[in-house]
């Protein structure tokens, strides 16, 4: 009788960097996090926090996306915390900054300590444990980038670096100029979304030992609704594995990109608390090597060589 081996299962929490504060595997997103209903936006936060997350990911570019000004949703999330006495104290809160609208992009010293100030003056707290450039700015040396992010650390501002869409000779770039270690990546990437598998990226975040945070974790809604034989065929092995496990397709994307050895965070974006209470669903399915390899042969549409 062959004995089934299977990946092994991620833990449920980690920390969020070596000697940084414990996290959990998965993160909540704040993208469509909007609205002046502070009750409800608590709920939600609550709901996260009831479903095992501690780690809530946001940006202060989020906003506009949702028809709000710019700030949004920190500004959101500043009002729940003002409103809810030590709620502040059981969550590690990511943001990001760096881009402008109509510019795009945005990292010079100036610009930097700039947002740093903003986002810390919307959310209303001292410090954010992880501060990430949002997108690159291929016009600021990384020098100055890398002094800018010291000066937000020495001041006790931010409790760690990271970045957000990098390439890993970006990474590289701000690395070699940078007195304090980078800690994180945030790349897109899902049964969809696999070119962090082939780029370096996940190869870096492993040499590296930086956290990963997986945006768009279901393809930006692609696996809930495939519209191409692409989307079908990942969503088949997925849902042979949601079925054997008695989760939903969702469950078993995330579980999929965290069976990786860099162990990404899944960052999940839905704002319905019934689906934020399934989210340690993630954690049932057990991926063999096969069936983990069948939704890449799936996504890459051709066999592996």
């Amino acid at each position: 009788m062959t004995t089934m081996t299977y990946l092994s299962s991620p833990p449920q929490s980690r920390p969020l960097h070596d000697g940084g504060p414990e996290v959990s595997s998965l993160a909540w997103g704040m993208w469509r996090f909007r609205g002046n209903d502070v009750g409800a936006a608590r709920s939600l936060v609550l709901a996260a926090l009831e479903a095992g997350v501690t780690l809530f990911d946001t940006a202060d570019i989020y906003g506009p996306d949702n028809g709000e000004g710019f700030g949004a949703s920190e500004a959101l999330l500043g009002r729940v915390l003002a409103e809810t006495p030590g709620l502040a104290s059981r969550m590690v809160i990511a943001t990001k900054g760096g881009i402008v609208i109509g510019t795009p992009y945005d990292s010079s010293a100036a610009y930097i300590a700039s947002a740093i100030d903003a986002s810390l003056s919307r959310l209303g707290v001292e410090q954010v444990a992880l501060w990430q450039i949002h997108r690159p700015d291929i016009l600021t040396h990384p020098a100055e980038v890398a002094r800018a992010l010291e000066a937000a650390h020495a001041a006790g501002k931010i409790g760690a670096v990271g970045v957000s869409n990098y390439t890993p000779a970006q990474v590289e770039a701000l690395a070699a100029h940078l007195s304090l270690p980078l800690v994180s990546c945030q790349p897109e990437f899902s049964p969809l979304a696999i070119s962090p598998l082939t780029d370096g990226v996940l190869d870096q975040a492993l040499t590296r030992n930086l956290t990963v945070l997986a945006w768009s974790p279901l393809g930006g809604g692609r696996l809930a609704a495939p519209s191409d034989d692409r989307g079908h065929a990942v969503c088949a092995v997925l849902d042979e594995i949601a079925e054997t496990y008695d989760v939903s397709r969702s469950a078993a994307a995330y579980s999929w990109i965290m069976a990786h050895p860099a162990r990404p965070i899944p960052i999940v974006g839905t704002q319905t608390p019934a689906r934020i209470a399934e989210i340690p669903d993630a954690y049932k399915p057990r991926w063999t090597r096969t069936d983990w390899y069948r939704v890449l042969v799936a996504s890459m549409g051709a066999p592996l060589p």
